[in-house]
């Protein structure tokens, strides 16, 4: 039971909600290499560290020796997947999704075993399904429940629209979890409703349900946003290992706990002495060092890690850049003269106009070439000249 207990606490690290612990637990009991399935809609082609957060726990059940699915949902993605959204999302094209899909592949293995990993895509099956296959799938499903979804519920009641094939989405993934016959479903929080119908329509067929397990949403590096491309407040996990390196620093102070809980592998008891470390004095910018060589080794190498702090040191440490600096908040876009200005580092946009032109502001470390450059939801350090600095987020 010792065991048990211990694999079934590795397994809720991190993790939201668990539905249900107790068939989790049932499951394991059965001592059998589980089917646990991760699906993903290639919408875009590239993955960054929000979608790590699950990939993550996926290979954690590969290496506690279970089956691993990566589902692509080459057929669901043409209709596209409304979670989270407060319109129509527009389906993409066959050619979009199987570009994206191949994309999606070669960075899936930077985090999971290629060699312990299954890739399937849903066409296989729901290509199939046809027009009484696909009426008798809607058939389990009433639009009441539907409208239960917390985005269909918000829209209907505000009078947007929602388009039928909406509601064929949650069913479609939902058939992928029969198809595999899923003893194991993860998935974002914003994915939670099309996880438990995956559990209604295994019970339906006569399958034992699958468990569906829920993990947060990464903030971005305004700390407040899920992390997101559109919303540039993102960090790719194929991004050059110096990128990397000067984001992780950007984030602010209470932010980096966050992401050592979710993007971290060092054990729990580690993160806690490092806690300590900082409420007794040692600075938190050290131990944000720490998790950018983590992450940086992780998807290219300890050398590249290496390589991006002593570039860090280089281009802030050396140039005095100040263990404290003023931090700002500005909600909504906003252009860069205008931030600066705001944030008290020029006294003019004409000046910090002036000082772009001139080479003397930089976002990172990195020198800015162009003034009119609008700054939407990110954290970063900007300086101006070689003495003020300022840390700001944009959210």
């Amino acid at each position: 039971m010792t065991d048990l207990n211990t694999t079934l606490a590795e397994l809720k690290r991190g993790v939201e909600e668990v539905l249900s612990e107790a068939d989790l637990i049932e499951k394991l009991k059965e001592n059998r290499p589980l089917k646990v399935k991760l699906g993903a809609d290639p919408t875009a082609p590239d993955i960054h560290l929000g979608h790590t957060v699950v990939l993550n726990k996926l290979r954690q059940f590969q290496q506690l020796g279970h089956e691993v699915y990566f589902l692509i949902g080459d057929f669901t993605g043409m209709v596209g997947d409304p979670s989270g959204k407060n319109s129509t999302r527009p389906p993409l094209t066959r050619e979009d999704v199987l570009a994206n899909a191949e994309t999606y592949k070669q960075q899936i293995f930077k985090i999971l075993d290629p060699q312990k990993t299954k890739i399937v895509f849903n066409s296989d099956w729901l290509g199939k399904l046809g027009t009484e296959g696909m009426i008798r799938l809607a058939s389990n499903y009433t639009v009441a429940r539907m409208l239960e979804r917390d985005d269909f519920k918000k829209r209907f009641a505000g009078n947007q629209p929602i388009a039928i094939h909406e509601f064929i989405y949650p069913l479609l993934q939902g058939y992928d979890s029969v198809a595999l016959e899923a003893d194991v479903e993860l998935g974002g929080t914003d994915q939670k409703f099309n996880l438990l119908v995956g559990r209604e329509l295994q019970k339906s067929t006569g399958q034992k349900p699958q468990v569906a397990m829920t993990l947060p949403l990464l903030e971005g590096l305004d700390g407040e946003k899920k992390m997101s491309k559109s919303l540039g407040n993102y960090i790719g996990i194929s991004e050059a290992p110096d990128d990397m390196f000067g984001k992780v620093m950007s984030i602010s102070d209470d932010l980096m706990w966050r992401w050592y809980d979710l993007l971290s592998f060092r054990p729990l008891s580690e993160i806690t002495d490092l806690k300590t470390d900082v409420q007794n004095g040692r600075n938190p910018r050290d131990v944000k060092v720490l998790l950018a060589k983590e992450i940086i080794a992780r998807f290219h190498s300890e050398a590249d890690a290496d390589a991006a702090e002593q570039t860090f040191i280089n281009r802030f440490q050396k140039g005095a850049m100040p263990d404290n600096m003023p931090e700002f908040e500005f909600s909504g876009e906003i252009g860069l003269a205008n931030l600066l200005k705001d944030a008290g580092l020029v006294a003019s946009t004409s000046e910090a106009n002036r000082m772009v032109q001139q080479g003397g502001v930089k976002i990172n470390g990195e020198k800015v070439e162009d003034a009119k450059l609008v700054i939407t939801a990110s954290s970063a350090v900007y300086q101006v000249g070689k003495r003020k600095f300022a840390r700001v987020t944009v959210k």
